[in-house]
Protein backbone atom coordinates (compact mmCIF):
# COMPACT_ATOMS: atom_id res chain seq x y z
CA UNK A 1 0.00 0.00 0.00
CA UNK A 2 2.89 2.34 0.75
CA UNK A 3 4.38 1.82 -2.70
CA UNK A 4 1.04 2.56 -4.35
CA UNK A 5 0.77 5.71 -2.23
CA UNK A 6 4.24 6.78 -3.40
CA UNK A 7 3.35 6.16 -7.05
CA UNK A 8 0.13 8.17 -6.74
CA UNK A 9 1.92 11.09 -5.10
CA UNK A 10 4.69 11.06 -7.71
CA UNK A 11 1.99 11.11 -10.40
CA UNK A 12 0.86 14.47 -9.03
CA UNK A 13 -1.95 13.61 -6.63
CA UNK A 14 -2.15 15.30 -3.26
CA UNK A 15 -1.70 13.18 -0.14
CA UNK A 16 -5.46 13.00 0.47
CA UNK A 17 -6.21 12.15 -3.17
CA UNK A 18 -3.50 9.49 -3.12
CA UNK A 19 -4.97 7.99 0.07
CA UNK A 20 -8.42 7.88 -1.55
CA UNK A 21 -6.97 6.15 -4.62
CA UNK A 22 -5.07 3.63 -2.49
CA UNK A 23 -8.18 2.94 -0.39
CA UNK A 24 -10.21 2.17 -3.50
CA UNK A 25 -7.48 0.12 -5.22
CA UNK A 26 -6.55 -1.99 -2.20
CA UNK A 27 -10.14 -2.91 -1.32
CA UNK A 28 -9.91 -6.34 -2.99
CA UNK A 29 -6.64 -7.26 -1.32
CA UNK A 30 -7.29 -5.89 2.16
CA UNK A 31 -10.81 -4.83 3.04
CA UNK A 32 -9.83 -3.81 6.57
CA UNK A 33 -6.97 -1.54 5.47
CA UNK A 34 -9.23 0.02 2.86
CA UNK A 35 -11.88 0.77 5.49
CA UNK A 36 -9.28 2.28 7.84
CA UNK A 37 -7.94 4.54 5.09
CA UNK A 38 -11.48 5.62 4.20
CA UNK A 39 -12.13 6.38 7.88
CA UNK A 40 -8.91 8.44 7.95
CA UNK A 41 -10.13 10.43 4.96
CA UNK A 42 -13.56 10.96 6.54
CA UNK A 43 -11.91 12.27 9.71
CA UNK A 44 -9.86 14.75 7.68
CA UNK A 45 -12.95 15.85 5.72
CA UNK A 46 -14.97 16.27 8.92
CA UNK A 47 -12.52 18.77 10.35
CA UNK A 48 -9.81 16.78 12.12
CA UNK A 49 -6.29 17.89 11.39
CA UNK A 50 -4.34 15.42 9.29
CA UNK A 51 -2.02 14.91 12.27
CA UNK A 52 -4.92 13.98 14.57
CA UNK A 53 -6.47 11.70 11.94
CA UNK A 54 -3.16 9.90 11.35
CA UNK A 55 -2.60 9.46 15.08
CA UNK A 56 -6.14 8.05 15.41
CA UNK A 57 -5.37 5.61 12.58
CA UNK A 58 -2.21 4.47 14.36
CA UNK A 59 -4.10 4.04 17.65
CA UNK A 60 -7.00 2.16 16.03
CA UNK A 61 -4.80 -0.31 14.17
CA UNK A 62 -2.02 -0.78 16.69
CA UNK A 63 0.30 -1.78 13.83
CA UNK A 64 3.90 -0.64 14.22
CA UNK A 65 4.37 0.08 10.50
CA UNK A 66 1.26 2.27 10.37
CA UNK A 67 2.40 4.12 13.49
CA UNK A 68 5.78 4.74 11.84
CA UNK A 69 4.09 5.86 8.65
CA UNK A 70 1.87 8.29 10.54
CA UNK A 71 4.85 9.71 12.42
CA UNK A 72 6.86 10.16 9.21
CA UNK A 73 4.01 11.92 7.41
CA UNK A 74 3.38 14.20 10.39
CA UNK A 75 7.06 15.12 10.64
CA UNK A 76 7.31 15.68 6.89
CA UNK A 77 4.39 18.09 7.01
CA UNK A 78 5.69 19.81 10.12
CA UNK A 79 9.20 20.37 8.74
CA UNK A 80 8.20 20.87 5.11
CA UNK A 81 10.11 17.93 3.68
CA UNK A 82 8.90 15.78 0.83
CA UNK A 83 6.27 13.26 1.92
CA UNK A 84 7.17 11.09 -1.08
CA UNK A 85 10.77 10.75 0.08
CA UNK A 86 9.68 9.97 3.63
CA UNK A 87 7.26 7.33 2.35
CA UNK A 88 9.97 5.77 0.20
CA UNK A 89 12.30 5.52 3.21
CA UNK A 90 9.49 4.06 5.32
CA UNK A 91 8.63 1.47 2.64
CA UNK A 92 12.27 0.39 2.34
CA UNK A 93 12.61 0.12 6.12
CA UNK A 94 9.43 -1.98 6.35
CA UNK A 95 10.68 -4.29 3.57
CA UNK A 96 14.02 -4.70 5.35
CA UNK A 97 12.28 -5.56 8.64
CA UNK A 98 10.05 -8.11 6.90
CA UNK A 99 13.07 -9.69 5.19
CA UNK A 100 14.98 -9.90 8.49
CA UNK A 101 11.99 -11.47 10.22
CA UNK A 102 11.67 -14.05 7.43
CA UNK A 103 15.38 -14.87 7.66
CA UNK A 104 15.10 -15.24 11.44
CA UNK A 105 12.14 -17.59 11.07
CA UNK A 106 13.99 -19.61 8.43
CA UNK A 107 17.04 -19.97 10.66
CA UNK A 108 14.86 -21.38 13.46
CA UNK A 109 13.43 -24.06 11.17
CA UNK A 110 16.73 -25.95 11.01
CA UNK A 111 16.76 -26.38 14.77
CA UNK A 112 13.12 -27.43 14.82
CA UNK A 113 13.79 -30.08 12.16
CA UNK A 114 16.78 -31.53 13.98
CA UNK A 115 14.85 -33.54 16.59
CA UNK A 116 12.32 -35.18 14.24
CA UNK A 117 15.20 -36.03 11.95
CA UNK A 118 17.18 -37.67 14.74
CA UNK A 119 14.27 -39.62 16.21
CA UNK A 120 12.45 -40.74 13.06
CA UNK A 121 14.73 -40.66 10.05
CA UNK A 122 18.02 -41.81 11.56
CA UNK A 123 16.61 -45.07 13.03
CA UNK A 124 15.11 -45.93 9.65
CA UNK A 125 18.45 -45.28 7.95
CA UNK A 126 20.26 -47.46 10.51
CA UNK A 127 17.76 -50.29 9.97
CA UNK A 128 18.22 -50.15 6.19
CA UNK A 129 22.01 -49.99 6.45
CA UNK A 130 22.55 -52.50 9.27
CA UNK A 131 20.01 -55.19 8.33
CA UNK A 132 22.15 -56.70 5.52
CA UNK A 133 25.23 -56.71 7.77
CA UNK A 134 23.30 -58.38 10.61
CA UNK A 135 21.91 -60.98 8.22
CA UNK A 136 25.43 -61.79 7.01
CA UNK A 137 26.68 -62.05 10.60
CA UNK A 138 23.79 -64.35 11.46
CA UNK A 139 24.55 -66.52 8.44
CA UNK A 140 28.25 -66.62 9.31
CA UNK A 141 27.64 -67.73 12.92
CA UNK A 142 24.98 -70.33 12.13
Amino acid sequence: ATDLLIICMEAGLSFDQALAKVASEIKLKSEILSQELELLLMEVRSGFTRERALRNLALRTGVEEIDGLATMVIQSERFGTSIGDALRIHAETARTKRRQKAEETASKIALKLLFPLLFFLMPAIFIVLLTPALMQLKAAFS
